[in-house]
């Protein structure tokens, strides 16, 4: 039997399918989020099947997360992402304590206790300032790509100070900054700093380490060790970090069909 764990996130959409003999991910697939939302996750779904050479009928259960997960009405049941990241990163890292998730639409903070347990979590989703679309726009700016942004920044001899907490206000600044004559390398190290700052806010004085990065900023080169250096820890890159949401409703779709089956009630169980 498989499960699935489906996150219909803000930018893009993600599928990932287990087995239930030891929770491994057997395939996954991601897209890019559009207006056909419900379509695209069902059509990501099948095609993951199709290439895991997995029946429909070979699936057990389904759970959705993400912005868009309400609309997917042929999942099972849906789960925040909060709890989702929560398991997929536990499942991973099991003595986690922080989890930092930046994607490109939104970053959370998320407090684990030690049984692995959400405690709590600070959420920034009112401002793109502070996740991946700043650093899309902040790319676009300085014509650079994403994956190059890290290496840029390490050439940074002085970062810029970006202060703008609305990423319309930040563009701005970084044209005035190339306009009086900044070099590309200190702004982007500005943008990653200030991305850094605004988790910084968010953890305040109670961040434990270990610390897992996840989501799609977690990928782009330089964001971990602008992070590491701010909060003055280390910090782990999740393995495959766009996908442990997915992963986690995967996971929790697997125990809550063993819990249906032995007629208990339908309740989550911790990752520990």
């Amino acid at each position: 039997m498989f499960y699935v764990g489906v996150d219909a996130g803000s930018r893009t959409i993600k599928v990932v399918l287990i087995n239930d003999e030891d929770m491994r991910i057997v395939a996954s697939g991601i897209c890019n989020q559009g207006v056909r939302q419900t379509a695209l996750a069902q059509e990501l779904f099948n095609k993951v099947l199709f290439e895991s050479s997995v029946e429909r009928k070979d699936v057990g259960r389904i759970v959705a997360t993400g912005y868009g997960r309400n609309a997917l009405d042929w999942a099972d049941r849906t789960v925040t992402e909060i709890t989702c990241q929560a398991y997929g990163v536990s499942a991973q890292t099991p003595n986690v304590r922080t989890i930092i998730d930046i994607g490109g639409q939104d970053s959370k903070l998320i407090r684990l206790d030690q049984s692995g347990i959400v405690h709590d979590f600070e959420m920034n989703d009112r401002c793109a300032a502070g996740t991946g679309r700043f650093l899309e726009i902040a790319a676009e700016r300085l014509e650079m790509k994403l994956e190059e942004l890290g290496e840029n920044a390490e050439k940074a001899d002085q970062p810029a100070a970006i202060s703008s907490m609305c990423v319309v206000f930040a563009e701005a600044e970084i044209v005035g900054l190339l306009a009086s004559g900044e070099s590309p390398e200190n702004i982007i190290a500005g943008v990653q700093n200030s991305i850094a700052k605004r988790i910084g806010a968010m953890a305040g004085a109670g961040i434990k380490s270990p610390i897992v990065f996840t989501g799609g900023v977690a990928l782009i080169p330089g964001m971990k060790n602008a992070l590491a250096k701010l909060l003055n820890h280390s910090i782990r890159v999740a393995e495959n970090p766009q996908m442990t949401g997915a992963f986690g409703a995967a996971i929790i779709a697997a125990e809550q069909r063993s819990v249906i089956n032995r007629g208990r009630c339908n309740c989550m169980v911790a990752v520990h």
